[in-house]
């Protein structure tokens, strides 16, 4: 469920007053990633790292209130939910998006990846959740990446979180990881709080 906020009742006050008029309010950090254990977990429980890497940004955000507000056409507003935005290969060539739900429950989450991701590959048909406030995602994990910069559009302000191949070292595999994300919905101190979070729940949650 999404509810209209009025900006002068928000913590975005500032924000919305300095950013609604700039013509490019993105911003992107970047931050390598050690997901040592995220790729260890993967092979060891046959469960996908990217699904595995989606349910970490998700659980991260959880803990940012920033991530639940969202700026649509002008207008601010808040969400009870969030969902995870995922690119999917169709059997066609070309390619459809789907939104995944976040849940705390990872084999819930697993569930709800692979079901929808597989419909949306089979039936080159997008999926869309329109009371979740969206995370997008981007995997290009045919090479590596040092950095990603997204397109901005004024129709799509929502979050993205972009990476390319993991890179496999002696002892650690890492990976750079971009966040792109608009001025009005966070400031930069939330965005490095969440990459922080992100860093620390790959480290510890999964066991």
């Amino acid at each position: 469920m999404k509810t209209e906020i009025n900006p002068k009742n928000s913590n975005r006050e500032e924000a919305f007053n300095l950013w609604m008029s700039s013509p490019m309010p993105m911003v992107t950090l970047v931050k390598t990633m050690d997901v040592t254990r995220l790729v260890k977990y993967s092979i060891k429980h046959h469960m996908s790292f990217n699904m595995l890497l989606c349910w970490c940004i998700g659980k991260a955000a959880t803990s940012i209130e920033e991530f639940y507000v969202l700026l649509e056409h002008g207008k601010l507003y808040r969400y009870d939910c969030l969902a995870i935005n995922v690119i999917v290969n169709n059997k066609d060539g070309g390619i459809n998006s789907c939104d995944i739900p976040y849940t705390d429950d990872l084999d819930h989450f697993n569930n709800d990846y692979m079901r929808l991701t597989q419909l949306a590959s089979q039936n080159c048909k997008s999926s869309f959740l329109e009371d979740a406030m969206v995370i997008g995602t981007s995997a290009m994990t045919a090479t590596e990446l040092d950095c990603i910069v997204n397109q901005y559009s004024d129709q799509f302000c929502n979050p993205m979180v972009m990476w390319g191949k993991y890179r496999k070292g002696w002892f650690t595999t890492t990976l750079p990881i971009s966040f792109q994300f608009h001025h009005v919905q966070m400031d930069g101190g939330h965005a490095a709080r969440f990459l922080e979070q992100l860093q620390s729940i790959i480290k510890t949650e999964l066991q």
